[in-house]
């Protein structure tokens, strides 16, 4: 239960250094979706929609920008979900090492594997 708490402490830790740039990249999906959804004649629950399925890369195709100039920026927006799927990513693998470091002894993980080599 400790290793839960420091890793769950570690990761909003993390998150809150990372939250200017989380921020900048959801506002910008967030904005060139409605620019997307304005253009294509959408709601703004459906561009809203559209913009994070399409950052989050799960793209389940039953809304699609038809013009040319949309789908250039849906390719801007998967970029950028890209990198903010990525900060997240590297945020929970540091968090995790970090809590590892702080609550698991690596050296008796790592002695049988020495000594199994030793006995061979």
């Amino acid at each position: 239960m400790d290793f839960t708490i420091a890793f769950i402490k570690f990761f909003i830790i993390g998150v809150y250094f990372a939250m200017p740039l989380l921020l900048f990249l959801f506002f910008q999906v967030l904005i060139l979706g409605q620019v997307v959804g304005r253009i294509e004649g959408w709601t703004k629950f459906d561009a809203f929609y559209w913009s994070f399925i399409t950052a989050l890369t799960v793209g389940y195709g039953d809304i699609r920008p038809l013009r040319k100039i949309s789908k250039v920026v849906s390719i801007a927006i998967a970029f950028i979900g890209i990198m903010f799927t990525g900060i997240i990513v590297a945020i929970t693998v540091s968090t995790a090492t970090k809590a590892f470091e702080k609550y698991v002894d690596m050296s008796s993980i790592l002695e049988p594997k020495e000594q199994q080599r030793r006995n061979l």
